[in-house]
């Protein structure tokens, strides 16, 4: 009985209890299952989600780099203040530099809404991307340069057309910028514009520039040369300020007609001492004439509706222009300097003027192999105009 007893017990402590054991491990495996099944799906509606948004955005990336419509036409607006990227898009548009407003719009305003137009004038070209195009509203320092020869001689006029014409920026902005007088202010330079102040030199400068900022780059180079060749003279430019007055608006007129005047590099010293003699030497007359050609054409290129012998300049001085006291630049009806530079002038011509040639010459003249006879008398200067000398005489 006791081993029945024994028997069933060990029968009893072996069978499996109800809710333990394999059979109660299968509702968890359930569940994991779900759970793993529905992790794909999220997975998979997020990737779906992700390419759906992706794709617009690739597109439109995409259209932002492509070339816009046009074929390379120049185009010039002015963006005012605090524009609102709705009405930036739709001037573009109107311009016909983007095919289409709305995607530039959002273009800007969602991919790039940290790049912001700067106001003011702009140079733009048709067929540029809407990339390039953003690049160029914002000036970023990732838009394109382009390399600007300044020649020795050039007006601001001249410079501006110069400009223009490689995509810097519109002439007339330049111009006007040149004109400011807020920013003349500014610079320290006196007179009613910045010529004299651009230095002739090439340039590495961006397309669609800030015209204001043009004219300071190049009026602080022409200053910071003015420095150095000051100190190279060992202080000529103070001592003229000693000796005559002089500031460096004069030094640099005086270049400017030096610049304007030399054939050659090698001949600038001793055409400033002319002028230099004929401002101090008592023998000569009229008294204090400088008598230079080119400063009586600069003032009918600058204000020819205020000089009646100006009608019909074609660029070079006419006898009658010459002979015109109402022209404040000619030289051989006032005395001394004119009111101001007649063009930029190069290193050479300012060092001409800071160390001139000492010489007793006051007169010159053109000789038919393009280089100058120079006189003390005026004897002299006749016989070297009948033994060959140019029509343009000094």
């Amino acid at each position: 009985m006791s081993g029945q007893k024994a028997r069933a017990r060990r029968r009893s402590s072996g069978a499996p209890k109800r809710g333990s054991g394999s059979g109660a491990s299968t509702p968890p495996r359930r569940a994991a299952k779900r759970s793993s099944a529905a992790a794909r799906w999220l997975w998979r509606l997020l990737a779906l989600l992700g390419l759906g948004a992706a794709l617009p955005i690739g597109l439109l990336l995409y259209w932002a780099t492509r070339p816009g419509p046009g074929d390379g036409r120049r185009v010039a607006t002015r963006i005012r203040p605090n524009v609102s990227s709705a009405e930036l898009a739709d001037e573009l548009a109107a311009l016909g530099l983007v095919d289409s407003a709305l995607l530039f719009r959002i273009y800007a305003g969602y991919l790039a809404p940290s790049v912001a137009p700067k106001p003011g004038p702009h140079l733009f070209e048709t067929g540029a991307s809407p990339r390039k195009l953003l690049q160029r509203l914002a000036r970023l320092p990732t838009r394109p340069r382009v390399r600007v020869n300044i020649p020795e001689g050039y007006t601001y006029l001249q410079i501006a057309e110069r400009l223009e014409k490689q995509g810097v920026c519109l002439a007339q902005d330049f111009r006007d910028s040149a004109r400011d007088a807020a920013l003349l202010e500014r610079l320290g330079i006196r007179g009613g514009s910045a010529e004299g102040y651009l230095f002739p030199a090439t340039y590495e400068l961006f397309v669609d520039a800030d015209p204001v900022q043009l004219v300071t780059q190049l009026a602080t180079e022409t200053k910071k040369r003015l420095d150095r060749l000051d100190a190279a003279t060992g202080g000529a430019l103070s001592r003229l300020g000693t000796a005559r007055g002089w500031t460096e608006r004069e030094v640099l007129t005086l270049a400017s007609i030096v610049e304007r005047e030399s054939a050659s590099p090698d001949e600038r010293p001793r055409i400033a001492s002319v002028f230099f003699n004929r401002l101090d030497d008592p023998s000569f007359r009229p008294a204090r004439r400088l008598q230079s050609d080119p400063t009586a054409a600069y003032g009918c290129l600058v204000m020819p509706e205020r000089i009646a012998t100006c009608a019909g300049f074609r660029g070079r001085a006419t006898p009658e222009m010459l002979r015109d006291p109402g022209n404040p630049y000619n030289t051989y009806r006032n005395p001394g300097l004119p009111p101001g530079p007649i063009a930029n002038p190069g290193e050479g011509a300012v060092r001409a003027v800071l160390q001139p040639a000492a010489t007793d010459f006051l007169y010159f003249v053109l000789g038919p192999d393009g280089k100058h006879r120079f006189g003390r008398s005026f004897e002299e200067h006749r016989r070297a105009i009948e033994g060959g000398g140019a029509a343009e005489k000094r």
